[in-house]
């Protein structure tokens, strides 16, 4: 098995655990629960109370920031989500969009897409979709999707630069992406970026914000920006899971930064004009809904 295998082994295993989890379990993970924070899963989430379309049973509050409030997403438009998890940033998508737009959300644990599809069926949503998948080799038509979000994903997947290219290829001229993840200024500690729970929680897997924004420009984006920046501490009764009190000290006052930041970019282009066709145009044209035609 490959490293690459391997590590993606490591956040299906743990986020299939995390998906069978009451999000009670999970919450007592958090930065601010009163028990330890002896897992890292949950110290980088925004509050998504007061967002339409929220649904707490869907908030596994497995996220780094709030990128739908940053996706300038229309109602109308087609939302592909990266990293699904139980569905909570689709249905916030799904109440920008509305009824007449779609969202699609991929993630490549079962467990999770399984979650997510049994909260839409309650919610009624036909609009909501869910397919499994690495989010580096996506199920998804060429410049199909008007907007591209995504929380705190693209650090569990080894291969960065085919996920950013997945992106540019499947949207449309003119669409764009808002995705909030974890990037770095500063290397970390070698036992931390090792560590396959620190893979898991994102932060392992972080690059520098330089080499991260200098991907995305390469790949052909334009318009580039980081719409947010957060400054991510790690409790030291995590650090010292890893790092020895003196290790824990010096990276507590070095100059390493773990940030959470949510980017913007483009695909260049026009969109196309969205157009709906009346049924008189179809009978104009003879051309049946079943005729093979349309």
């Amino acid at each position: 098995m490959s490293k690459e295998q391997e590590l993606k082994k490591v956040v299906q295993e743990r986020y299939t655990e995390i998906a069978k989890q009451e999000k009670t379990t999970n919450a007592s993970s958090c930065c601010g629960s009163t028990r330890p924070s002896n897992k890292i899963y949950n110290i980088m989430m925004d509050d998504y109370t007061g967002t339409g379309g929220y649904v707490e049973e869907a908030d596994l509050g497995l996220g780094c920031g709030l990128p739908t409030a940053f996706a300038q997403i229309n109602h109308g438009d087609t939302v592909l989500d990266l990293g699904s998890g139980a569905g909570n940033d689709c249905f916030v998508a799904r109440h920008e969009t509305g009824a007449e737009g779609k969202v699609i959300g991929v993630d490549f644990t079962p467990a999770m897409v399984k979650k997510a599809r049994k909260n839409a069926e309650k919610l009624g949503y036909n609009n909501v979709e869910f397919r499994q998948a690495d989010i580096d080799d996506l199920p998804v038509n060429c410049e199909t999707i008007d907007v591209v979000v995504s929380n705190c994903v693209l650090n569990l997947v080894p291969n960065k630069p085919k996920v950013i290219t997945e992106i540019f290829r499947v949207l449309k001229p003119g669409g764009h992406f808002s995705i909030s993840d974890i990037v770095l200024v500063g290397e970390l500690p070698d036992a931390l970026r090792s560590d396959a729970e620190m893979y898991a929680g994102c932060v392992a897997g972080a690059i520098q914000m330089d080499d991260y924004l200098g991907m995305i420009e390469k790949t052909g984006f334009v318009n580039i920006k980081v719409q947010k920046q957060k400054p991510i501490t790690i409790p030291e009764d995590i650090l010292e899971k890893y790092l020895s009190a003196e290790e824990v000290t010096s990276f507590m006052k070095g100059d390493t930064g773990i940030f959470s930041i949510t980017v913007y970019g483009e695909k260049s282009g026009l969109k196309p004009e969205k157009k709906t066709i009346a049924l008189s145009e179809i009978e104009k044209s003879n051309c049946s809904p079943g005729g093979g035609c349309c």
